[in-house]
């Protein structure tokens, strides 16, 4: 029997490692308990218990057998897309920046190594960035190390930065040295109150698909060691199903559709109800499975011709839309973006998520023709111009997607002196 002392165990890894069981089902931690204790010889779970406290190893081992990563590239890619933007304007825009990201957990690597890739191919040189990458398994560290991965970390299409930055091996793709190098990999727990004490806040943190696996007091704890790993003006990215315990917890949304990511100060109602432009932005893609599901619904291929509109009267009504388009509803987002186009037809902001809306529920040709009006009614539109040379890549074209990005680089810099 292996029900006799699992509420101990449980305890314990809650304790090490914030794991709430509820959370991944008890039998997950049950079937975990049963391979280690076969692994070292115990004869029931009470001698393995035992066993668990005499080694600081088998604890380690059995923390590995809990900690099943599931992960691919370019995961979430409205929050990469929004990462090649704002670093852009960042870095660019300060001779001497170097950009700081983090990824915690890393897991085998597929995320901080998407986000290099999402950087260098946004035109950030390697030497303005560099990302750590923290995880507790040193399984996990091991084979992100390696760099070597099979066709599960790949899903769905386009593929397009697999052939610019991995080579075929035995076994699968090779990742290349330039990418492995702007990516440290370190070990550390979240839990441990003094992560990455002697290191300064990064300018951007991913911690995505964690924090739903910690209960409510667990989560506030990795909460403010988040706050204090993010720098006051910097942002933090985490899962969908993990953006309302932010909002809970005081942060600001960033309002970038689809990217659920928040500054970390708390957030305050402003004064007037205006706000900054939109920026859903772009970089590689990522794989369908990891958008929401779009309701059914019709769509125009075509769009309608602009008409004028006041400046600025369209922000509440595109702020709205982008709440629906955080909480996962696509195809209500969808559907008030096109009718508010019906009116502020000259909208580019408008139109730049409208294609950020398409571009999540897979209609690419319908995305590319949303992003095309957005740059037409505002040549210098940056969020549009960055989604452009997404799609442009995905589609082969990596000339017409560098002229998109250098256009939009050249306008990042005359907006920031």
């Amino acid at each position: 029997m292996i029900t006799l002392a699992m509420s101990p165990i449980e305890a314990l890894l809650k304790e090490r490692i914030g794991l709430d069981a509820a959370a991944i089902g008890p039998a997950v931690i049950a079937r975990a308990v049963e391979e280690r204790r076969i692994a070292v010889g115990a004869d029931d779970t009470l001698a393995y218990w035992n066993t668990l406290h005499a080694s600081a190893g088998e604890l380690q081992a059995l923390i590995e057998a809990v900690v099943v990563p599931e992960t691919w590239f370019f995961r979430h890619r409205e929050s990469l897309l929004a990462l090649a933007r704002l670093a852009a304007q960042r870095v660019l825009g300060d001779g001497e920046r170097l950009l700081r990201v983090l990824s915690v957990p890393c897991s085998t690597g597929e995320e901080p190594y998407s986000i290099a890739m999402a950087l260098l191919d946004g035109g950030l040189p390697a030497a303005r960035f560099r990302v750590d990458a923290v995880d507790i398994s040193a399984r996990a560290l091991a084979r992100a190390k390696a760099g070597l991965y099979g066709g599960n970390a790949f899903r769905g299409q386009p593929l397009d930065f697999r052939a610019r930055h991995f080579t075929a091996a035995p076994g699968g793709y090779q990742l290349s040295e330039t990418v492995r190098n702007q990516v440290r990999l370190l070990s550390g727990n979240l839990m441990d109150p003094g992560l990455l004490a002697a290191e300064p806040p990064y300018d951007m943190v991913f911690c995505r698909n964690l924090l739903i696996y910690f209960d409510p007091a667990t989560q506030r704890r990795a909460v403010q060691t988040l706050r204090r790993l993010v720098r006051p003006d910097g942002m933090l990215f985490v899962g969908p199903a993990e953006a309302s315990l932010l909002t809970r917890e005081g942060m600001r949304s960033a309002g970038i559709p689809l990217a659920f990511a928040f500054h970390p100060e708390v957030a305050v109602p402003p004064v007037v109800p205006a706000a900054p432009r939109l920026r859903a932005v772009p970089a590689p893609a990522v794989a369908p499975a990891a958008r929401p599901i779009a309701r059914a619904m019709p769509v125009r291929a075509v769009a309608p011709e602009p008409r004028s509109t006041p400046p600025g009267n369209d922000s509440a009504a595109l702020r709205a839309i982008s709440a629906q388009a955080d909480r996962g509803d696509v195809g209500a987002a969808t559907a008030a973006c096109l009718r508010f186009l019906d009116s502020h037809g000259a909208s580019a902001s408008g139109w730049c998520l409208l294609g950020v809306l398409h571009d999540a529920a897979g209609r690419a040709a319908d995305a590319h023709a949303a992003y095309r009006k957005a740059v037409y009614l505002d040549p210098g539109h940056e969020e549009a111009l960055y989604h452009l040379a997404a799609l442009l890549d995905s589609e082969g074209d990596a000339a017409g997607a560098a002229r998109l990005r250098q256009r939009a680089q050249r306008h990042a810099r005359m907006s920031h002196g």
